[in-house]
């Protein structure tokens, strides 16, 4: 029997826990997915981001930040209606601002993927996570990340929702020590 998370239960979680949970990444195209569907999911279970994960991909492009920059109204009342997603106004908002904002940063730092890792210091955190009680919900580096992207203009980028980006982007290691993903990403290097 294979040893995972705790969190990882079902046909959604498990194939996600087991491929990309915790794996660094460096792609500037998903590093803008992980930041949308992460800001989507506040309030939301993970498994629905899962389930609504293949409709936002058709629906947002892709996630290509340039093309998401430029949606217009016309756009926003399409994905409004489009239950295949999470239908917030708020949200939807976020994402397209998000990406103007994006851009930006990718513009100054060369890529977002350089900007991002620096608050890592440009390699994964390997924490030392028991259970599912020993998870915290925000660091101080998940802290630092949130006040300089609201300070750029993101929005829907808490510090609780930082660090489950951080999570999601293999920024910092949490799967459980027992956790045959564990030692596999424990020496991966960023």
């Amino acid at each position: 029997m294979i040893n995972r998370c705790a969190w990882a239960r079902n046909d959604l979680s498990i194939p996600y826990h087991d491929t990309e949970w915790g794996v660094p990444v460096h792609d500037d195209r998903l590093l803008f997915e992980f930041l949308v569907l992460e800001g989507a999911q506040a309030g939301l279970s993970w498994d629905t981001i899962l389930r609504k994960r293949a409709r936002y991909r058709q629906v947002f492009d892709n996630f290509d930040p340039a093309l998401v920059a430029r949606y217009g109204k016309r756009k926003v009342s399409a994905l409004l209606g489009d239950a295949g997603i999470v239908r917030n106004r708020l949200k939807i908002a976020a994402a397209i601002g998000n990406a103007r904002e994006f851009l930006k940063v990718a513009e100054e730092f060369g890529t977002f993927d350089a900007y991002i890792w620096r608050f890592t210091g440009g390699r994964p955190r390997i924490n030392a996570v028991r259970t599912l009680q020993d998870l915290q919900a925000r660091t101080a580096e998940s802290d630092a990340m949130s006040k300089d992207l609201q300070r750029r203009g993101f929005r829907f980028v808490g510090s609780t929702i930082c660090y489950a980006f951080m999570q999601a982007v293999g920024m910092v290691n949490d799967h459980q020590v027992d956790c045959f993903r564990y030692a596999a990403l424990a020496g991966k290097r960023a």
